[in-house]
Parts: C-alpha cells; sequence; structure tokens
C-alpha cells in the first residue's frame, strides 16, 4: 500500500488540474466537481494499485477520463450544448478584447470533435508529452499527434487565423507598446 500521507498530499496537489481537465471534458463546474470527487474517491480506494515512482497526474486523468465517458453513456437522453448556444445565452460577455478572445477560443474549442479537444487539451493545456497523453486515452502515439494537429488545424478555421501574426496585440496596442520601448 502506498504511504498514505504522501498519497493523500500528491492526490491534494493535483485537484487544480484535475478540475481543469474535468471542466473541459463536462463543460459544466458542478459535473466536473463531482467527477474530480469521483476520481478522488477511486483513486483513494485503488491507491494500493498505483505503483510509485509512475507518473501519479497521469493516472489520475485516466481514472478522470474513464469516469467520465461512464457518465457520459448513463446521461444518452440529457440535452447536449455542443456549439455552446445555451452556455452563451447563460453568460455575459466581458468587453475586453483578451476576455473575448478567450471566449472566442473557448467556443471555438467546444466545436472540435470529443478526441481532438481531448488530445490538445492534454498536450497544450496540461503540458503532458505525446507519450504521456497517447497512455492517458488508450491510444498510440501517432493517433495523438494527428489529433492535436487536425485540432490545430480546426481552431486556426474556426478562428480565421492565417499565421503567427494574428497572435498577441491588435496593431495600436503593438505601436503603443514599440514606440514605449524605443522611447
Amino acid at each position: 500500500m502506498s504511504d498514505a500521507p504522501g498519497f493523500r498530499e500528491s492526490l491534494l496537489a493535483a485537484v487544480p488540474v484535475l478540475r481543469a481537465f474535468a471542466l473541459s471534458l463536462s463543460k459544466n463546474a458542478d459535473r466536473a466537481d463531482d467527477l474530480v470527487q469521483e476520481t478522488l474517491v477511486k483513486a483513494w480506494d485503488k491507491q494500493e494499485s498505483f505503483q510509485p515512482g509512475t507518473n501519479l497526474k497521469a493516472w489520475l486523468f485516466t481514472i478522470l477520463r474513464n469516469e467520465f465517458y461512464s457518465q457520459m453513456r448513463k446521461r444518452k437522453r440529457e440535452v447536449e450544448d455542443s456549439d455552446g448556444s445555451i452556455t452563451a445565452s447563460l453568460s455575459i460577455h466581458p468587453s475586453q478584447d483578451g476576455s473575448s478572445d478567450l471566449n472566442d477560443f473557448k467556443k471555438a474549442l467546444a466545436r472540435l470533435p470529443e478526441d481532438q479537444r481531448e488530445a490538445i487539451i492534454l498536450i497544450g493545456a496540461n503540458g503532458f508529452s505525446y507519450e504521456e497523453a497517447a497512455e492517458i486515452c488508450g491510444c498510440a502515439v501517432g493517433t495523438i499527434k494527428s489529433r492535436v494537429s487536425r485540432a490545430r488545424t480546426r481552431l486556426q478555421e474556426i478562428l480565421s487565423i492565417e499565421g503567427e501574426g494574428e497572435f498577441g496585440p491588435d496593431p495600436i496596442a503593438a505601436q503603443v507598446t514599440s514606440a514605449a520601448s524605443v522611447a
């Protein structure tokens, strides 16, 4: 059995990233919290099956992902908000450009197929290697690389981004910051 106090501290340290991943999968804060709670309970109950020295975060993400899919199979009759229209009608859009861009990105991310969204979140947002993400998803590394590539391409299409020059501050803000750095 694992060292219970050390194992407990490791579980608690992983809660923020687990919640972020759960929120990205479920798109609902209450469901995300339930997923994280269920993941922690299952991990605690099965802590003897965790091998010390291996990646605890990947193990927890796998538990959370499996729990998410189990719950999805049980909830087939619920209304799905795949295009985000229900969510959009409940939220207030911020006036700042950065917040607006983030909101646009979230909507674009929600439009990706589930396997691509999952792959890009694991790699891009959570910092897993392709190998770790492939292990979490139970597929080949090449499959993960393909999903991430297709997700990036699709996000660029949805957001109408044609190159790296479209990232960062708008042209007016760029002029102000470059003028300030010269002065």
